[in-house]
C-alpha cells in the first residue's frame, strides 16, 4: 500500500457528464488525481449485447477521453466477478423470493464505496470522488460526518447513499452537491467534453430494456412457470405468466377483466400465486426495517420523529421510528403509504439530513397496521 498524500483523489468516471465534471472540479481544487472506470459486467454476460449500457466500450472511451483532456492518469478495473456475486445474484434471489431488490443501493454499498476506497488505498490516494448529487459535511456538535440532500432536490441522490459509514463519509467527496444538472452540463460544454449532452444512465444498468423477468430467465436459464391469479378471498380469477413478473401495486399488464381496476397485492412464491385487489388494499402505515445504517446518530435508543420515504422518487412523509431490537426498527407513518415492498430501502430524514436507513423486511398485516385500511 502506498502512503496517501493529504489531498489526493481517485475519481470514479463512468463516462457520463456528471462524473466528468466532478473530475474537472476536483482537479481545480489541487492535489494528485487519478480517474478510474469500474467494469462491472459484460453486455454478453447479461444478454444485452444490442443495448448501450454502462460499462460499455463507448463509456470507457468517453471516460478515457475526458481523463486525457484533463491530463490525469486513468485506468479501468475489472470487478465483474464481485458484481455478479454481490449485485446480480442477489437481485435474482430477492425477486425469486417475492421481494423487490434495489441493485443501485447494493452497487453503491459493495462496489463504488467499498472496492474503490480499497483501490484508492492501493494507489496512495486519500479521497474517492463521484458525480453523485448529495452533500457531505462535518458536524462539530454531533462529532459526526453528515450526509445531506443535494441543493437541487430534483436531482438529489441521498436515498441511494444512506448506507455510507462514518469512515467512508470522511473520505468521499461529491463536488456536484450544490449544483443543478444544467449547471453541470454548462461546465461540460465550457470545457468541450465529448459527453456534455449525453443522456443519464438507466436506473438498473444491467437491465436497460426494463424487462427484468426476461433478463432473469436469460441469466439463470430458468423459465418461470405460469400460475393462478387470486382475488383477496382466495378465488381463482385468471392465469399469470410467472409470479416474478409482477410487482406490488402493479395494474398494467395483468390481463384481467374484473369489472373494476385491480392491482397486485400479494405474491406467494411457494404456491406460485399472485393475489389482486382494489387500490385501497395496498395501503399500510407500518413497516419493519432491518440491515440498518445510522449516519446522523450512533443508534436509535428511543422513538424519534422523522420524515421517511420508501422509494427513490417518493416525497418524504412524516413518521415515527421506534427501536425493535439490535438491528430492527418499526417505522409508523402518520398517513398510510401505498405499496410498501419487502426488499426496498426505507430512508429517514431530519430536514435535509439523512438520519439513516435500512431495508424493509416486513409489512405487518392489518391488525398490526392499525386497521386503517385492508392490508396485503
Amino acid at each position: 500500500m502506498v502512503q496517501p498524500t493529504e489531498e489526493s483523489a481517485l475519481i470514479a468516471m463512468s463516462g457520463g457528464v456528471d462524473s466528468s465534471v466532478a473530475a474537472a472540479l476536483t482537479l481545480r481544487w489541487g492535489g494528485r488525481c487519478q480517474g478510474v472506470t469500474m467494469r462491472l459486467y459484460n453486455n454478453s454476460t447479461v444478454g444485452q449485447s444490442q443495448f448501450h449500457t454502462c460499462c460499455s466500450e463507448h463509456d470507457v472511451d468517453d471516460a478515457s477521453q475526458v481523463a486525457f483532456q484533463l491530463d490525469i492518469p486513468y485506468s479501468v478495473v475489472d470487478y465483474t466477478v464481485d458484481f455478479r456475486a454481490k449485485i446480480i445474484d442477489k437481485f435474482v434471489r430477492i425477486y425469486e423470493a417475492g421481494g423487490t431488490p434495489n441493485p443501485c443501493i447494493d452497487c453503491n454499498r459493495y462496489m463504488k464505496f467499498d472496492r474503490l476506497l480499497r483501490y484508492a488505498d492501493e494507489k496512495g490516494l486519500s479521497r474517492v470522488v463521484t458525480g453523485h448529487y448529495a452533500r457531505i459535511c462535518w458536524d462539530e456538535e454531533r462529532g459526526r460526518w453528515l450526509l445531506k440532500k443535494a441543493t437541487d432536490e430534483s436531482k438529489d441522490q441521498s436515498y441511494v447513499l444512506y448506507m455510507l459509514t462514518q469512515e467512508q463519509l470522511s473520505r468521499i467527496r461529491f463536488p456536484l452537491g450544490e449544483m443543478t444538472k444544467e449547471e453541470t452540463r454548462a461546465v461540460a460544454r465550457e470545457l468541450g467534453f465529448c459527453n456534455a449532452a449525453k443522456h443519464d444512465s438507466q436506473d438498473i444498468c444491467f437491465v436497460p430494456d426494463g424487462d427484468y423477468a426476461a433478463f432473469m430467465e436469460r441469466y439463470t436459464g430458468k423459465r418461470y412457470p405460469e400460475g393462478d391469479f387470486l382475488d383477496l378471498s382466495g378465488q381463482v380469477v385468471g392465469r399469470h405468466r410467472g409470479a416474478v413478473r409482477y410487482t406490488l401495486g402493479q395494474r398494467k399488464g395483468l390481463g384481467l377483466a374484473m369489472g373494476e381496476p385491480v392491482y397486485v397485492c400479494r405474491k406467494d412464491m411457494a404456491a406460485n400465486t399472485v393475489s389482486v385487489g382494489p387500490n385501497e388494499a395496498l395501503y399500510a402505515r407500518t413497516v419493519l426495517v432491518g440491515e440498518l445504517n445510522w449516519i446522523a446518530i450512533p443508534a436509535l435508543t428511543a422513538p424519534m420523529r422523522v420524515k421517511a420515504k420508501l422509494r427513490y422518487r417518493q416525497r418524504e412523509q412524516w413518521a415515527t421510528l421506534s427501536p425493535e431490537g439490535d438491528d430492527l426498527v418499526r417505522l409508523t407513518f402518520d398517513q398510510p403509504q401505498r405499496a410498501a415492498t419487502v426488499g426496498q430501502a426505507a430512508v429517514f430524514y431530519d430536514g435535509d439530513i439523512v438520519v439513516g436507513g435500512g431495508t424493509i423486511t416486513d409489512v405487518p398485516p392489518e391488525e398490526e397496521n392499525g386497521g386503517v385500511l385492508p392490508s396485503c
